[in-house]
């Protein structure tokens, strides 16, 4: 039997009933191309498998790569570090990949940006993450978890938390509570930002030094003027911005370069 490596952050799912109520959420259709992000000892991958004729899966960890060829004949495999995993390789046209996975805890923040610059590819997202992290990700201004992440997805994402799911779900147990979130691309409300490498740009900015003013944090890219010329007021912080504030700074900075 497989055991759970903690350089990789494994964490199975194990859960029968929560584990069907995820397939119930997720509704893999066949013909669908459906890929799977660190598809572990093959729990979710096996039930996905009932109603799809074949399926992808990104899998670091070699072990667990050939266990599942063994057993998953339906199942493409692609032994990688999924921050290093070019999604071009797939050859998908835009908006037909549904991804899925269990994300590892200790890298899921850089998993949820690499999935968000291949926003065009995905048709819709299933994923569990730690509790904390779905929290910050549907944050709202003013919230102390309110930050980089909120603003960073919610302009592209249309979120929506399915299920809260207890440590003993899974083994070994993490020590933290964990969530199952669908995120469905919302392109319409992207389109409002000019330069989306502009807006990561001034966000990021916005956030490295929370307890700062955007006078300060924004120094460099855009004066207390341009800021002011807005009606936002270049004395507060970030943390209590709107998403579209954050889109008409974005939008101000791109029209000066």
């Amino acid at each position: 039997m497989h055991r759970a490596r903690k350089q990789f952050g494994q964490h199975f799912l194990v859960d029968q009933n929560i584990l069907d109520r995820i397939i119930q959420s997720i509704k893999p259709v066949r013909g669908e191309r459906i890929v799977e992000i660190g598809p572990g000892q093959g729990a979710m991958t096996a039930r996905v498998l009932r109603h799809v004729n074949k399926m992808e899966a990104i899998e670091i960890d070699y072990d667990l790569v050939q266990m599942l060829k063994a057993q998953y004949p339906g199942l493409i495999l692609y032994t990688c570090d999924i921050l290093k995993f070019d999604f071009t390789r797939l050859n998908a046209e835009n908006n037909t990949l549904r991804i899925i996975g269990n994300l590892p805890y200790n890298i899921s923040t850089p998993i949820l940006f690499l999935l968000l610059k291949n926003i065009h590819l995905i048709k819709d997202m299933h994923l569990m993450l730690q509790k904390e992290v779905v929290d910050r990700m549907v944050a709202v201004p003013g919230n102390k978890i309110y930050g980089r992440l909120s603003v960073m997805l919610q302009p592209f994402f249309r979120m929506q938390r399915i299920i809260d799911i207890p440590p003993q779900a899974f083994a070994p147990p993490p020590k933290v509570d964990s969530a199952f979130v669908r995120m469905i691309p919302v392109t319409n409300k992207g389109a409002a930002i000019l330069n989306p490498a502009h807006y990561e740009l001034l966000v990021r900015a916005a956030f490295a030094q929370r307890r700062k003013t955007l006078r300060n944090t924004l120094k460099g890219l855009l004066d207390a003027e341009a800021i002011s010329s807005l009606g936002i007021d270049p004395a507060v912080r970030a943390e209590t911005l709107s998403i579209e504030q954050f889109a008409a700074l974005a939008n101000r900075y791109s029209q000066q370069q």
